[in-house]
């Protein structure tokens, strides 16, 4: 049986149960108390706040990165401190390397504002929603992203039928895999998906990094090894 170990719960690295109905919890670092369904096998609850402090430092990487490929901003973002193997940090950081790549590869953005945004929209994404809802963070951020880089509202004609179907598109790409979660592994398969439907959209080419090694594999307790795209033999 494979053992528990590395990050689940930040407080003591035990494993975490998902409830089937919310209960109230109160975060064990900041003591607010909310509804979840997620909290460690001993009892300890860490709210999305908790989980993402830190995550302004994804300001200083973004500005000063000149690469146009969103996979290796992604993974600089990755390996920032504030993240972890799982968690609803990916919501943001998946749009952030996207919208850094467009920048770089000549597309007209005002990085900083949309980071701003990318960071403000992403965050109000919660932890767990890919079991929970049907719909993987690491999508929705790229259908942020989209929909940032296109001003899009839910009144607009056009540019909203391309943000859902970004979504979408994501989604399923990641579907097709199935579960359980990794946050690492869909959040390069949303990036991977993305640089397509922006290329088809805004005409903006992405540089593309599809045979990548996975460096987190012995991180995750719940790895689905060869059925990953991005698993590699040692």
């Amino acid at each position: 049986m494979q053992q528990h170990h590395n990050e689940e719960c930040l407080i003591c690295k035990e494993r975490l149960i998902y409830l089937e109905e919310a209960e109230q919890m109160r975060c064990a670092i900041c003591h607010k108390v909310e509804l979840s369904n997620c909290r460690c096998a001993n009892g300890h609850y860490v709210c999305s706040e908790c989980h993402m402090a830190g995550m302004d430092s994804i300001f200083g990487v973004c500005l000063q990165e000149t690469s146009c490929n969103p996979m290796d901003i992604l993974h600089k973002l990755m390996q920032l401190p504030f993240c972890h193997m799982h968690g609803p940090e990916h919501h943001v950081l998946v749009g952030a390397s996207l919208l850094t790549a467009y920048r770089n590869a000549g597309g007209k953005v005002e990085l900083h504002r949309a980071l701003s945004e990318m960071q403000r929209r992403g965050r109000q994404v919660p932890g767990g929603i890919c079991g929970l809802w049907g719909s993987c963070g690491a999508a929705i951020s790229t259908g942020i992203c989209l929909s940032i880089l296109t001003t899009s509202s839910p009144l607009s004609t056009q540019t909203w039928g391309w943000c859902n179907e970004m979504t979408s598109r994501v989604l399923a790409r990641e579907a097709k895999i199935g579960g359980p979660r990794c946050c690492k592994r869909n959040s390069r398969i949303a990036v991977l998906e993305a640089a397509d439907v922006i290329r088809e959209k805004l005409g903006v080419i992405l540089e593309k990094s599809e045979d990548v090694d996975c460096q987190w594999i012995g991180q995750n307790n719940q790895c689905i090894l060869q059925r990953c795209p991005f698993y590699r033999e040692k």
